[in-house]
This record gives C-alpha cells, structure tokens and sequence, in this order.
C-alpha cells in the first residue's frame, strides 16, 4: 500500500508505532469504522474550519458532530464555518478530497482534538485516501500531533454505531 508520502516520512522520522490497513472505497468517517469493523467512537475524524484567513484542523470522533458554539468558544473565535471543498484542495493537495489524516501540523494548521477521543485507547484514521486507513493508540496519536485537548462536540448525538 502506497502511505501518503509526506505522511509516512513524518511517522517514520518520529519512530511511530502504527499498522495502516486498506479497504474499498469508503468516503465518510462512519464508512470507515464499518469498513475497518470498529466503533464510530474509535474513527477520528479530521474536519477543518476557517475564520477570516485562517484554519483549524478539529478531531473529533465519527460518531459526533461539531458544536459551532464549542468550537468558537474553544478556539476564541467570533464566528467559524467549515472549509470549503476548494480551500480543502487547496491545504492538502497531495490528499483526496476530504481524506485528510489529523496531523495538521505537516499542513501547517493547529490541531484540536476534541477530549472524548482521548477517552480512547486505540484511534484509527483516514491516511489520505479514502482506501487508507492508520490505526494507532490514542497516546502515541498525541505525542505525534500534540493536539491542543478541548470539547468539540454536541453532546446529543443519538447513536454509537
């Protein structure tokens, strides 16, 4: 399987643990968890969000979505919205469209990981692709990324699948 190459040079040179898998096609983050048979809970998901000129990488698990308010809250913004597919391809070229992993830093973007996920012992994510996926312990996720650990979420959110 071909890691996305900035990817791997990354986890590589920082000594990562990790097994990356494949499966088809699988274009939204609950797809992954089925695909990978997992919880949702243990899918992160990477969404990035833009106020005036700038980004932010958010990680939140598949299950979930975003709470506007918690995030302008948590990122001291007045007002967010998500990123469009054009400024998507613009950051993460070497990405397929909405298959980004979480490490914004080898983008240049904050990251953000919302405090459910570190609950989590295992975390599994999208490499690039939406055939790619990396599995890895939520710990060694952490020193990787160093994320800044806020709440993210809306709390009501109906299933765990």
């Amino acid at each position: 399987m071909p890691l996305l190459e900035k990817l791997r040079d990354f986890l590589f040179a920082h000594q990562a643990e990790f097994t990356l898998t494949d499966h088809p096609n699988a274009f939204t983050a609950r797809e992954v968890a089925v695909a990978e048979h997992l919880p949702a809970r243990e899918v992160a998901k990477a969404i990035v969000v833009a106020s005036d000129d700038r980004f932010f990488m958010l990680v939140v698990p598949a299950n979930k979505l975003i709470d506007f308010h918690e995030v302008r809250i948590a990122l001291g913004l007045a007002h967010a919205r998500m990123a469009t597919e054009h400024e998507l391809g613009r950051l993460f070229p070497d990405c397929e469209l909405g298959a980004m992993p979480p490490f914004g830093s080898l983008y240049g973007l904050p990251v953000y990981l919302d405090s459910t996920l570190t609950g989590q012992e295992q975390i599994a994510f999208n490499a690039g692709t939406h055939r790619e996926v990396i599995h890895m312990r939520t710990a060694e996720y952490r020193r990787l990324a160093r994320p800044a650990i806020v709440s993210l979420i809306e709390t009501e959110v109906a299933h765990d699948w």
